[in-house]
């Protein structure tokens, strides 16, 4: 009697009828580990061991893999905020299915994008996933500018691309859309730092991150003027009296200390950047010289 369950945890958790039945397994162990919850349909012919309403499995169950920001969140990348789950499916695909309900047709179905994909596409990646390449492109093509950049930083920051890479997805866009090269940085290490240097340069500010003073760095410099630090991590005891030498330090540097938390740039961007506003409209700023450091 095969271990239904065990052999789709050996395939990453997915398996079609056809691998499972190279391996050993017979139609009545399918029934028998499906009706004692051990494992679940997917899609006909499709068996699972992960949670039914999870990316991969509703991908799955529509008739094709997770693309686009989709993707991007699945792999754990940066991504603000709830989107439509992006399918791609081959060409000559048919019975595509509800991602909820794998018995009902996919038909009008809202909160998915369906995207139909040449071979080129269906032979790269994984069970559930299309190639990163593929899902970044297709990120820089249907999402908004901030959106498309915090996803290529975080695939730059996380190594999962590399400078070859991203010239090789630069050339695979569209000529209107190569541009987004040069809004990119792998050294931002955050969504809310890459979500705010790019929002900052849309403004029409000058930004440069990873500014060095003394022995550490700023996490970016606006205007050469305001010494901006964005706080993703909750207080901490132990970096109480580090985070306020480091603001000290800032100050002394000659920029405009200014630390703000995540949450702020996530949902109180307006007051943010009125913050910012007010630093860069201070006499002090209006007496320092373009290197941020006071006049003489």
């Amino acid at each position: 009697m095969a271990d239904i369950q065990a052999l789709v945890n050996e395939l990453g958790g997915f398996a079609q009828k056809r691998q499972l039945v190279a391996r050993g397994a017979r139609d009545w162990d399918l029934t028998r580990a499906v009706r004692d919850g051990s494992v679940a349909r997917a899609r006909q012919g499709w068996y699972t061991t992960m949670d039914l309403g999870s990316r991969r499995v509703r991908a799955v169950r529509v008739g094709g893999r997770l693309t686009g920001i989709s993707a991007i969140v699945d792999w754990g990348g940066w991504v603000l905020g709830e989107h439509l789950l992006h399918v791609s499916v081959p060409q000559n695909a048919a019975r595509l299915r509800s991602q909820w309900n794998r018995r009902k047709p996919i038909g009008a179905s809202r909160g998915i994008c369906v995207h139909w994909d040449p071979p080129s596409t269906s032979e790269r990646g994984s069970t559930w996933h299309v190639s990163l390449a593929e899902a970044l492109r297709r990120v820089v093509s249907d999402e908004d500018l901030e959106t498309a950049v915090a996803a290529i930083d975080w695939a730059l920051y996380s190594r999962r691309l590399d400078t070859f890479g991203l010239e090789q997805l630069i050339l695979s866009l569209p000529r209107h859309k190569r541009w987004i090269e040069s809004w990119v940085d792998g050294r931002s290490d955050s969504l809310p730092e890459s979500l705010a240097r790019t929002r900052l340069r849309l403004a029409g500010h000058r930004v440069e991150i990873q500014v060095a003073v003394g022995n550490k760095r700023i996490d970016m410099v606006i205007d050469d003027v305001v010494g901006l630090e964005i706080n993703g991590k909750r207080f901490h005891a132990d970096t109480f009296e580090e985070d306020h030498l480091k603001s000290i330090q800032i100050t002394i540097a000659g920029f405009h200390a200014l630390s703000v938390s995540a949450k702020m740039v996530f949902t109180q961007w307006d007051l943010f950047y009125r913050a910012v506003s007010v630093a860069l409209a201070s006499p002090a700023s209006r007496r320092s010289g373009n290197s941020g450091l006071p006049a003489g």
